[in-house]
């Protein structure tokens, strides 16, 4: 037993030696658990109040085993007599004491037992359980005490080798003891001793006694210490410290300051840090250090340095932690904190003070620098608007010498490197900083470099807020005029020149820490931002300084670039990021604002970079040829002009330069090259040879991934048609989109529009389907829609799906509505193949082919396809509204009706889904099969606009007839789908347009007659929209279509005589036969002539000899056709809208109509609005003729996407997002001459509109259409519908006379460009 224990009765009422030495250690146990609780508390007596509510407060506090040992030593000593007791409670003895009102049993137990000594006889027992404790614990505490001294004891000379023993270039504040957290932080003090602590510190002290003050102070909880009453003058007594020479003192004091910031709250750590941040100031400038400039060495393990180091990295900890909590307080704390800060940076010495040429004096800045050189502090603080707010207000008040000071670093580095352009003056590598953590020596050069690198970040940062930038431009010395956003640019970018020469191994641009890496992360950040871009990048300033060294290399100077490659490939980089903007690519492609030459003209950023980048692909830079780097520079220059032709105005700019032509010649000698590099042997040689092999198939893809961006626009997908390289870009293409990749590192959005454009285009989907996209997208689509998920399967069953088209199955059904949009890929993938309909199909076969697709989903035609389903019904609707979508194109339901026979296959599976199938009296059973069935006969049934047909609704109604539509098994269809006819207005016999018509006897000799009509037929379009149908509509297109078929004819005039019935012509026609898609559409004309009362019941005969005579001429007119694709075969694939147009518009006049085609023919115009015409033409270039891509597509919807993005930027954005395009929408339209989707006097409108003012009008008639549709796009492409909602719906309230002002506008703004594109239809359009 320990002789320290009391008298001898004390002996009898205490534990065994055993017993004491566990409680000891479960009481420690215990103390350390809480010890976050006690810490916290701002008093001893809180401390105490913590420890008396610790079970209410702490879940946990039955877990203790101090707690568990009390347990089981209370249920040992008391528990005969608790059970006892119960008993004797339960008999009835002591009912009185349980009765109503009264505790419970247990609390009437426990009184009993500690309450009743006077009349208990177990009163000892529990009188000699309370002493043993009381006297067991009192040693335990004493024990602790005295360890808790001699720990500390040991503690401190520990502390004193440690700091002897250890490097003082390892700045760590020691400010937690691991061994011992439990002594540490429950040594409680006394305000009495804390006022005796606070006289020994006074510096008139020895300073034994003010190091043990310090110790003691360190040991003392943070909270006692700073609540105590003589706080303020302690802190000032410790700040004193801090300037003490003897580190042992600094050390302590920084130490009690760290525990301090680690736990107490910001009211009381922003006066010790705001105290520390003077106390620092105060040494910087009592001691006034300086350092050598150039390669002379600094040593930081200077006591003085190292005093300053420390302290500034325990401000640099609480600058970059304080962020977390500083918003829970009044702003008025942070706003210390961040003053104090400013006002010990922006301690700034005169350049005279020191030496100028062997010293400088060293600053609070250069050893934060040295601390945290990429700012990290000024980063979080600029990071959230709390405390942005109140660091910009004041940088703008008080500090603006800060930013001052930082740019003049940046500056001054700027013209040293210039300077001294030889001289390597670059920080150290990022190699030799990993090999060198622990440095303690540093250069001159790379001290100030640490500061120019911590600069660079402050100004980054700034300029990202919009707050920021409004504190330029800013004075600095030396400068007459102040330094605005653009010359801080101007001034990073000649930073970023300075770029070293690159190692052959290094894959990177530079190290972490160079020049140009920093700039370029402070540029690339910028870029990033719409706002900071516009107002920092895109000056002409900035691009002219961009394109200098660019410029120079042109006019055959030598560049003053350190490594021309590797800097103009990150100039390159900075160009793209820039043209990838819509700021950006309008000042590359119309500004002219760069000087190439001293006396010429400026020119446009586009027009030198395209230059440029033509000459690295022919080779004709000297300086640049022999460069490992040639290659990669180039391909980064091609990216740039990648940014500017993968738009349409963009590629306007560009094409005549013949870029396109080049990258594919470099393409093609690449390509040929790397086949002839031979298989590499072992040896010497083979690294080397398997290297070049490497480095020039990247280089093959790099120009093939340059090429497959001209499809992004429908005039470029034409020139890479007839660049030979559509097959294979696309296969590329492919790989890509099967690993989902981005299509580069500016793009936004993924392949999905560029597919969509490929495949509006015969050539496009001939690709696609060789390379394996569509059998992948068949694949897809099967596997989604009857395999379903196997990983979603084997958790949970899959819920039912709700709507027609399942979520999942969404993506690959609008896939494959962007794969058949056009009619043109239709015919490619479908003509001529038939449908299997086998007798018998496994559950294991897939569809891999579009035909193979429509034979399972949509012709569900036996039991055996019924059978091969597992979702019968969710898979049939789905092939149901792809047949809805696809019929919606007429010139594609008309092959599919041809070929399969589609109305017939939904009649009979309609008779077959009745009630008694054996009786004709039978109903019809209304479900999703039948109602989706219904709306499809309906659609491809009835021919009309928004206002003359009404299409059936696929949702049931509620109340007692969920489906009023009627369904029909057979022709005709039941009247209520089509609309009573809209009222023409009749013209009265004094309009201006009918006098004028009926005054013009030979409009062809009339000068100026075009001119007065199109002013009368403006008038009337305004006015009285409705008198320019019937007959004075065709008298207006006879006389104005003779006027310019004389006047302005632009094609050679049409050959052919179909009055001379003993011709070869008239012959001809009598032979001629029509195929089977040309008779569905004569039947298509007819039925909505004779709805809209134009045609008599006989006008069948005109109509099939209109089309004889147009299909003898046409073919005529057409080039042989070198290629097998079914699009460019000699029959034009699909039905002759526009014929049939006028066939009605001349009420079923074929002579007149034939007439009219014919002069139309001669026409610019018939080349856009006649999609038959021109198909395959003699009278355009052969390789366009060849190409299979109609002008309409090319050039009309070319320029309705420039439009677009000009005029109706939302529309044009919201067909991004979706992945479809206009082109694609423009084609659909344009081809079947708006039927069904205009009313027939908008479709007369749309004619006459094109015919009078001009083919370009086209153009801006799908604009304007945009324009009125944009609400409904909006919201469509939000819904993910804007694909079916543009096939499927009608353009509903569109009238031209209501746009005809728009398109007025957009001519004058547009038609010199337009029409002029227009008339090269006659020459090679690359």
């Amino acid at each position: 037993m320990d002789p320290k224990r009391g008298p001898a009765e004390d002996k009898m009422s205490r534990l065994s030696a055993e017993d004491e030495s566990e409680l000891q250690l479960l009481l420690k146990q215990l103390l350390i658990s809480i010890n976050d609780r006690i810490s916290g508390a701002p008093s001893t007596e809180c401390a105490e109040e913590i420890l008396l509510h610790l079970e209410e407060t702490d879940k946990n506090f039955h877990n203790y085993e101090f707690v568990k040992y009390f347990r089981q030593y209370v249920e040992t000593s008391l528990g005969t007599v608790v059970e006892e007791e119960t008993k004797n409670l339960t008999r009835g003895e002591g009912q009185h004491a349980i009765g109503s009102g009264h505790d419970t049993l247990i609390h009437a137990v426990t009184r009993r037992t500690r309450d009743s000594a006077e009349k208990s006889h177990w009163h000892p027992q529990y009188q000699q359980m309370m002493q043993t404790l009381k006297n067991t614990m009192i040693v335990a505490v004493e024990s602790l005490i005295n360890r808790f001294e001699e720990d500390q004891m040991r503690k401190e000379e520990l502390h004193r080798e440690r700091q002897q023993s250890q490097s003082n270039s390892q700045y760590i504040d020691n400010c937690s003891d691991s061994d011992s957290s439990f002594n540490q932080s429950y040594a409680f003090i006394r305000q009495e001793q804390l006022q005796d602590l606070a006289e020994k510190l006074d510096p008139s002290r020895p300073k034994e006694v003010r190091w043990q003050a310090l110790q003691a102070l360190c040991c003392a909880p943070p909270s006692d210490v700073l609540s105590c009453e003589s706080w303020s003058g302690l802190r000032r007594k410790l700040c004193a410290a801090l300037t003490e020479p003897d580190p042992d003192l600094a050390d302590n004091v920084l130490q009690f300051f760290a525990k301090s910031f680690s736990s107490s709250p910001l009211n009381v750590t922003r006066e010790i840090y705001t105290s520390l941040a003077k106390s620092v100031e105060i040494s910087f400038t009592s001691h006034k250090l300086s350092f050598p400039t150039g390669s002379a060495t600094v040593d930081t393990n200077r006591p003085e340095v190292v005093r300053l180091l420390k302290q500034i990295r325990l401000m640099n900890d609480f600058q970059k932690e304080v962020t977390t909590f500083w918003i829970r307080h009044p702003e008025k704390y942070m706003e210390e904190i961040i003053e104090s800060t400013f006002s010990l940076l922006s301690l700034h010495h005169e350049p005279g003070s020191t030496s100028p040429r062997t010293e400088k004096t060293l600053e609070p800045i250069h050893l934060l620098a040295l601390l945290d050189i990429r700012a990290t502090w000024f980063n979080k603080w600029m990071h959230g608007c709390y405390s942005r707010t109140v660091v910009l207000r004041l940088l703008e008040r008080k500090y603006k010498s800060l930013i001052v000071a930082a740019l003049q670093q940046c500056i001054c580095y700027s013209e040293r490197c210039e300077r001294f352009t030889n001289e390597t003056a670059d920080p150290p590598s990022a190699e030799q900083q990993r090999n060198a953590v622990q440095r303690s020596v540093y250069s001159g050069k790379e001290l100030e470099y640490a500061v120019v690198v911590h600069s660079l970040c402050f100004l980054g940062k700034l300029l990202i807020y919009t707050n920021g930038r409004k504190l330029f431009p800013v004075k600095v010395r030396k400068r007459k005029d102040p330094v605005g956003l653009a010359d801080l640019v101007v001034i990073l970018i000649h930073i970023m020149y300075q770029q070293p020469e690159r190692l052959h191994s290094d894959t990177s641009y530079t190290d972490p820490l160079s020049p140009s890496g920093l700039v370029m992360e402070v540029l690339w950040t910028l870029g990033d931002r719409t706002e900071c871009a516009a107002e920092c990048l895109h000056q002409p300033a900035v691009i002219e300084t961009l394109l200098a060294p660019v410029i120079a290399l042109l006019n055959g100077q030598q560049c003053e670039l350190k490594s021309p490659a590797v800097a103009l490939t990150l100039v390159a980089d900075i160009l793209a990021r820039v043209a990838n903007t819509d700021r950006g690519l309008a000042l590359f492609l119309h500004e002219e604002n760069v000087l190439v030459a001293h006396g010429e003209r400026r020119t446009t950023a586009a027009l030198v970079v395209v230059q440029f980048t033509l000459r690295l692909l022919n080779d004709e830079l000297p300086s640049l040829s022999e460069s490992d780097a040639r290659q990669t520079l180039c391909g980064a220059f091609i990216f740039v002009c990648r940014q500017m032709y993968n738009t349409c105005e963009g590629l306007q700019v560009l094409r005549p330069h013949g870029l396109h032509a080049a990258i594919a010649a470099a393409w093609k000698k690449t390509s040929s090259l790397s086949e002839r590099v031979p298989t590499p042997m072992p040896g010497p040689t083979a690294r080397a040879s398997t290297q070049e092999l490497q480095n020039m198939l990247i280089w093959e893809e790099t120009l093939l991934d340059s090429l497959l961006n001209f499809a992004a626009t429908p005039k470029g997908l034409l020139l890479l048609q007839q660049m030979g390289a559509m097959n294979e870009c696309v296969s590329y293409m492919f790989s890509r989109f099967s690993k989902k990749l981005q299509v580069s590192r500016c793009e936004k959005f993924g392949y999905g529009v560029m597919v969509t454009q490929v495949a509006a285009t015969a050539p496009g989907v001939v690709a696609l389907r060789c390379s394996g996209f569509v059998q992948a997208l068949v694949t897809e689509l099967w596997s989604t829609l009857e395999c379903g998920s196997e990983e979603v399967r084997g958790v949970r069953p899959q819920p039912t799906p709700m709507d027609p088209i399942d979520r999942s199955c969404l993506k690959s059904f609008l896939s494959l509505l962007n794969l058949l949009s056009s009619s043109q890929s239709v015919w490619t993938l479908l003509a001529q193949q038939p449908l299997a309909n086998k007798s018998e199909y496994t559950l294991r076969e897939m569809p891999t082919s579009i035909p193979e697709l429509i034979d399972r989903l949509i012709a569900v035609n036996s039991d055996a396809k019924i059978h091969s389903l597992f979702h019968y019904e969710q898979s049939h609707t789905f092939g149901l509204r792809l047949l809805s979508v696809l019929c919606s194109n007429l010139d594609s339901f008309l092959l599919l009706e041809s070929q399969y026979d589609i109305c017939s296959a939904l009649l009979q599976s309609q008779r077959e889904n009745v009630t008694e199938p054996d009786d004709s009296d039978g109903e019809f059973i209304v479900d999703s099969l039948s109602v989706e069935r219904n709306h499809v006969l309906v659609r491809v049934g009835v021919v009309g606009g928004p206002s003359e047909r009404r299409l059936p609704p696929r949702a049931l109604q509620e109340g007692e007839d969920p489906y009023p539509w009627p369904m029909f098994s057979s022709h005709p269809l039941p009247p209520c789908y089509t609309l009573d006819l809209p009222n023409i207005l009749h013209i009265s016999q004094d309009s201006e347009i009918t006098s004028f018509l009926s005054a013009s006897v030979d409009a062809a000799s009339e000068e100026g007659w075009m001119l007065i009509c199109r002013r009368h037929y403006c008038d009337a379009m305004t006015s009285e929209p409705g008198i320019l149908t019937g007959h004075v509509l065709a008298d207006l297109l006879d006389k104005v279509v003779a006027h310019l078929a004389s006047a302005e004819r632009f094609f050679s005039p049409a050959q052919y005589k179909a009055e001379e019935e003993e011709e070869e012509e008239e012959r001809s026609v009598k032979s001629a036969v029509l195929s089977s898609v040309e008779q569905l559409g004569i039947d298509t004309c007819l039925r909505y002539g004779r709805y809209l009362e134009l045609l008599r019941d006989d006008a069948a005969h005109d109509l099939t000899l209109l089309m004889k005579h147009l299909k003898v001429f046409l073919s005529s007119q057409r080039i042989k056709p070198s290629s097998d694709l079914v699009a460019r075969q000699d029959c034009y694939p699909g039905h002759d809208w526009l014929a049939s147009t006028v066939f009605l518009i001349m009420a079923g006049d074929a002579d007149r109509s034939l007439r009219l085609l014919l002069g139309l023919s001669s026409l610019l115009t018939s080349a856009f609005i006649w999609p038959a015409g021109i198909h395959a033409s003699v009278h355009v270039a052969v390789e366009t003729a060849e190409s299979g891509i109609p002008p309409v597509y090319w050039c009309t919807a070319h320029y309705v996407e420039m439009l677009l993005k000009a005029e109706v930027p939302l529309v044009h954005a919201a067909f991004r997002m979706s992945g479809f395009t206009p082109s694609q929408t423009c084609l659909h339209w344009l081809t079947q001459c708006f039927w069904n989707y205009l009313d027939w006097t908008e479709i007369c409108h749309y004619v006459s509109t094109c015919v009078v003012m001009g083919p370009d009008y086209q153009v801006y008639m799908c604009t304007a259409v945009f324009k009125h549709l944009q609400p409904e796009i909006l919201r469509r492409t939000q819904s993910q519908e804007l694909q079916v909602f543009l096939k499927e719906e009608p353009i509903r309230g569109f009238e031209v006379s209501d746009y005809l002002e728009f398109m007025e506008r957009l001519e004058r703004s547009y038609r010199d460009v337009v029409l002029t594109d227009m008339k090269t239809l006659r020459d090679p359009v690359g």
